[in-house]
């Protein structure tokens, strides 16, 4: 029987995605292509959440430094990460990463990719390639910054530390922290609540977000305006203002369409 190097389980209709390539969940192009893979999948017929985990002791130690190389090959490697790890971001549903033990490198890169962050008490999360005289290639100076703010994620990047889990909370890299062991069971109950709520509306609200970000202010409101006028045409905007109109806020029960 032929062993994924990931695995996807469904639970209440939130896929689990696990890397699974002990000892150390190293992001291979192997690893990488299945991501893409099922993310893309996922795009098609996407699931009401999605949650994304590595073991109980390491979520990814970083990229699979074994198949590192010259330029041709670092260009090769990158363009991997971003094919996956862009697949996995621009998912219509709410992704959410169970973070236990190491993410580091591409590991954090993973993790950033994802819309929130669970981690447990003991996680260490760092861009540690600078101490390889490389620098990250998998989204990690794009996305860490629009997180946490430059000067902190040059502090991570061009320092090579890793930070706790109660630093990264602080700065926003995290949203939550729980014990360790904690981390997949929160982050699956947290996706449940969103799998439960209007998911057209949650991604039009992802989209205008994430498009916003990347563009201007003016361009960003107008963006907002165009889905505003869209996800009124949906059956959970009618849904949700009628129950509104009998049963007060916070009552609807949305068909996810």
């Amino acid at each position: 029987m032929e062993e994924f190097l990931i695995r996807e389980e469904t639970e209440d209709n939130v896929v689990v995605l696990r890397l699974n390539r002990p000892k150390a969940n190293a992001l291979s192009k192997a690893l990488l292509e299945e991501l893409w893979t099922h993310a893309n999948a996922m795009a098609l017929n996407p699931p009401a959440a999605v949650v994304v985990t590595g073991s109980t002791r390491i979520f990814a130690a970083g990229a699979e430094i074994s198949e590192f190389g010259g330029m041709a090959v670092g260009r090769e490697m990158g363009q991997y990460f971003h094919w996956a790890l862009n697949a996995l971001s621009t998912l219509p549903r709410v992704v959410i990463a169970a973070i236990e033990g190491y993410a580091l490198g591409g590991g954090l890169e993973l993790a950033l990719a994802c819309d929130f962050r669970v981690a447990g008490t003991g996680a260490k999360l760092g861009q540690p390639e600078i101490a390889l005289g490389i620098i990250p290639g998998g989204g990690g100076t794009q996305r860490l910054p629009r997180l946490i703010g430059a000067s902190r994620a040059k502090e991570m990047i061009l320092g090579g530390q890793a930070v706790d889990a109660d630093r990264a909370l602080a700065w926003g890299l995290v949203d939550r922290v729980v014990p360790d062991g904690d981390a997949l069971a929160t982050a699956v109950a947290w996706a449940t609540e969103f799998a439960h709520g209007p998911l057209v509306a949650q991604s039009f609200a992802k989209r205008a977000i994430d498009g916003g970000l990347s563009t201007s202010l003016s361009e960003g409101l107008e963006l907002e305006k165009a889905y505003f006028g869209q996800v009124f045409g949906t059956r959970d905007a009618e849904v949700g203002i009628q129950s509104f109109f009998e049963n007060g806020p916070g009552k609807a029960q949305f068909e996810g369409r």
